[in-house]
C-alpha cells in the first residue's frame, strides 16, 4: 500500500471543494428553475430569495430583456419581482424551464460561474403560450455557508407565441 504525500492530499482535497461547489451550483441553478417552474402563491418565497446573495444583481440583458425585465439588485428587490407572480389566479397555467449547454467552474474557493441555455414554455392563466430561450450567466458566490447566485443575467435568443400546448388531444403513436 501506497501512503499519499502530503501535496497530493493537498491536491485531492482542493479537486474535491472544487467538485462540491461545482455540484452546490449546479443543484442551486436546478432548485430556482424547479420554484420558477411553480410560481403560486404556495410557492415558498423565502426559500427563492435565499437562492440569492444579499446583495444579488437579476438583469435581463440585450434590448430585449433589458427592457422587460430591467436591473434589481438586492435580496428584497429580487423578493419583490418574484413576489408579483405569486399571485392569485397564478400568472402561469404552465411553466416548464429546460437547460441544456451547461458550463459550470469554479474560480476560487468562495466563487464559480455557469452558463446555460434556457428554453422556457409557458401557458399563460389568460390562456396565451409563448416560447423563450435565453443564454443565462450566472456568478455564485458561497455566503452563510451556502452557494448562491450573485449576478444572474438572462439575454434572450428568441421569443414566439405558440398554439395549443397541452391539448386534450390523444397522443399520437405508430400502429
Amino acid at each position: 500500500m501506497t501512503t499519499a504525500l502530503p501535496a497530493e492530499i493537498a491536491e485531492l482535497q482542493t479537486r474535491l471543494a472544487r467538485f462540491e461547489a461545482e455540484a452546490a451550483v449546479r443543484a442551486c441553478m436546478v432548485r430556482y428553475m424547479a420554484l420558477c417552474d411553480a410560481l403560486t402563491p404556495a410557492t415558498p418565497l423565502d426559500e427563492l430569495a435565499a437562492l440569492f446573495t444579499r446583495d444579488a444583481v437579476w438583469e435581463g440583458i440585450g434590448e430585449k430583456y433589458a427592457k422587460t425585465f430591467g436591473r434589481l439588485t438586492g435580496r428584497p428587490a429580487l423578493r419583490e419581482m418574484f413576489a408579483k407572480y405569486m399571485v392569485e389566479p397564478s400568472h402561469f397555467a404552465l411553466n416548464v424551464h429546460f437547460l441544456t449547454s451547461e458550463l459550470v467552474r469554479s474560480t476560487g474557493p468562495d466563487r464559480a460561474e455557469g452558463s446555460w441555455i434556457m428554453l422556457q414554455a409557458s401557458t399563460f392563466a389568460a390562456g396565451a403560450s409563448h416560447l423563450n430561450a435565453a443564454r443565462l450567466t450566472v456568478d455564485f458566490r458561497l455566503e452563510e455557508s451556502a452557494w448562491r447566485m450573485s449576478h444572474f443575467r438572462t439575454e434572450n435568443l428568441f421569443s414566439r407565441p405558440v398554439h395549443g400546448w397541452n391539448r386534450p388531444d390523444p397522443v399520437p403513436v405508430p400502429d
